[in-house]
């Protein structure tokens, strides 16, 4: 069996199908280049979300807690757990057999806390799933571009087929081949984004858990203090 030779199929496509290959390698480049520094942020996330519940469960109160993760940059878990602190006053130290944050509030009640954390939870999320819109797009689009070249290399085939005398498998095969290789373009740049946008939608419900987590401790915290 002979080898496809790739190189050769590319050089004999036509116009159309080379613009659609164009069109199909730049949403292949834009979303692997997604896909790189969404899997390197969401490590620093984890990394930091991980610190992040070390220092909350030790902190003695507000104040030591969020000076001690203001060099947590990259977890959403700071700014919900600030949005929560900045309506709350720090007061008496944790106690020891409860664990409870010791707190006095400036008139606010649970339920505006709630809102604040929850509204905070929902910014943080908006944060994380930026430019995952592309890569959804990529997953559903380019294997229906490529089926695009496809059929349009299959219309050239037989429309030159139509104009020879003889129409054998070895006329319309060459043709045929040039044809598939945007289809097979198409399902090289979904297959990554398909994968990718999977494993960062768990990683985003994980870290949605932990939120509601925070937000739960938090709130469990002001309501033991007396809110």
């Amino acid at each position: 069996m002979n080898d496809i030779n790739l190189i050769e199929l590319l050089r004999n496509t036509g116009p159309v199908n080379r613009l659609i290959l164009l069109v199909l390698l730049v949403f292949s480049v834009w979303s692997w280049g997604i896909i790189l520094s969404k899997v390197m942020h969401f490590k620093k996330v984890r990394q930091e979300s991980e610190l992040f519940w070390k220092i909350f469960r030790k902190g003695q109160s507000l104040s030591e807690i969020a000076t001690a993760c203001e060099t947590l940059r990259f977890t959403p878990l700071v700014p919900v757990f600030n949005a929560g602190a900045d309506l709350l006053r720090p007061g008496q130290s944790r106690s020891a057999g409860q664990g409870s944050l010791a707190l006095k509030t400036a008139s606010i009640s649970v339920a505006t806390l709630q809102r604040a954390l929850t509204r905070a939870s929902a910014a943080q999320l908006t944060l994380l799933e930026s430019r995952m819109t592309f890569l959804a797009t990529t997953a559903s689009v380019t294997p229906f571009v490529g089926l695009l070249g496809t059929v349009w290399g299959v219309m050239r085939s037989f429309t030159g087929l139509a104009t020879t005398n003889v129409a054998t498998l070895r006329a319309v095969a060459p043709g045929i081949a040039e044809a598939l290789i945007a289809t097979a373009f198409g399902l090289f740049a979904a297959i990554p984004a398909v994968i990718a946008y999977n494993h960062f939608v768990y990683q985003l419900r994980n870290l949605g858990g932990e939120l509601d987590d925070l937000q739960v401790e938090m709130l469990a915290n002001a309501e033991r203090d007396g809110i």
